[in-house]
């Protein structure tokens, strides 16, 4: 058997939480390395970040960087993809999946200023995060190896990481009562396990804690107008607003009124089923503000095309294959679409729900002379028949080819 490499210097994407913290100490004692933690700000819970620093260097770090990468997660990454009109298997605003690639990208340049010859994560090898990041290495640092500790180690559950921990009187505040696991950023909270790993079981008031119950939400609707210009919120109420401003806000709004829940079960890229609990309040608020755009600007093909870029966008994002030529493509793509995607909308929410009540834009291709059903300059109703011939041409051949098959038959 040959003896496991050694590295000088690992950088560790750190969330402070059990897993993470095993795995400093862990690192130091199979690769006698130095270890550097790295600390996305992507919008997550004030909370999770107090302290985080301290809480690394307890457990054997010898430094944590903690990056604010909010405003460039929403403003290069969300509103980027929201343009393009994806949504995974038809209901999923990939609120996980955006946020990998920059953490990613955020991650390797890390790394290569602090020197460092390789970078550990603590994802698992039944989720979508360990080909995520380590695609996002591959492709912008191939030189940097990655080390995967659920790989190699032999602690299986949360009571081993905690009596490894203990053992090394290394502090921890986390407990085997935990139930469910979470991701947060600025753009949703996603909830797994608990009574979510059997699908008959309905999600209890537990499992939601961003957006309030529908049911419990206000009384009065609340609305409100948002400006897009180029496929991007640039306006709420006529105020400007920076790309993290926007969301943040409209998370505010969405979740009061109890707007963007969904329970749904996906497909993961390793192959298995999954079933999570998903909050995008102001995510969802957005993504119906540009799809109203587009009803008024886009003509009948391009559509039809914006929805096969939505879908193939949507998959390339939930695969992990943001650093690729093929997202640069459909990304071009997606841009001179949303060129006409300029207007402004009037959204009411109410008790969940999420209505367009209004709309408009200087591009817009409905127009009320060329729809009328009374009298008009610019269509003549004796055109339809010309028309009609045409576009059922295919199937007037068929009929005709099969209807002459059938004489010849009978005349055998």
């Amino acid at each position: 058997m040959q003896p496991k490499k050694q590295y000088k210097k690992v950088l560790l994407a750190y969330s402070g939480g059990l897993d993470t913290s095993t795995i400093v100490p862990w690192l130091k004692e199979n690769y006698g390395c130095e270890v550097v933690c790295f600390v996305a700000d992507v919008g997550q819970e004030r909370e999770d970040l107090e302290g985080i620093e301290e809480k690394a260097k307890n457990s054997g770090a010898s430094k944590c960087i903690v990056q604010d990468l909010r405003e460039e997660f929403v403003r290069d990454y969300v509103f980027e993809t929201y343009k393009t009109g994806a949504l995974y298997e038809e209901s999923y605003l990939l609120g996980t999946a955006i946020a990998r690639p920059v953490i990613g990208k955020a991650m390797v340049e890390a790394a290569l200023a602090e020197g460092c010859d390789a970078i550990s994560h603590g994802a698992t090898g039944k989720g979508n995060d360990q080909v995520r990041f380590e695609s996002a290495v591959a492709a912008l640092a191939p030189h940097l190896d990655v080390i995967v500790p659920w790989r190699e180690w032999d602690l299986r559950s949360r009571e081993d990481c905690l009596a490894y921990l203990a053992e090394r009187n290394i502090p921890c505040k986390a407990t085997l009562k935990k139930i469910y696991s979470r991701d947060a950023n600025a753009l949703h909270i996603s909830t797994e396990g608990g009574e979510l790993e059997h699908t008959w079981n309905p999600a209890s008031d537990a499992v939601w804690t961003w957006t309030v119950d529908p049911q419990k939400a206000p009384d009065t609707p609340e609305t409100f107008e948002l400006t897009i210009e180029n496929g991007v919120v640039t306006e709420i109420d006529g105020k400007k607003v920076s790309a993290f401003e926007c969301l943040n806000e409209l998370n505010e709004r969405g979740a009061r009124n109890g707007v963007g829940r969904i329970d749904i079960v996906e497909n993961r890229l390793v192959g298995m089923k999954s079933r999570g609990c998903y909050e995008t309040p102001g995510g969802t608020i957005i993504h119906k503000a540009l799809r109203a755009i587009e009803q008024l600007v886009l003509d009948k093909t391009t559509r039809i095309w914006r929805d096969h870029l939505a879908i193939e966008f949507a998959q390339l994002v939930y695969d992990g294959r943001w650093f690729t030529r093929l997202r640069e493509v459909l990304q071009a793509a997606a841009d001179e679409v949303a060129k006409d995607v300029n207007g402004k909308v009037v959204v009411r929410l109410y008790k969940g729900n999420c209505d367009i009540i209004q709309k408009d834009s200087p591009n817009s291709l409905f127009n009320f002379d060329f729809v009328t059903f009374g009298a008009d300059n610019v269509y003549h109703q004796a055109d339809g028949k010309g028309f009609i011939q045409l576009y059922s041409l295919p199937a007037r051949i068929r009929a005709l080819n099969a209807e002459h098959r059938k004489q010849q038959e009978q005349g055998k």
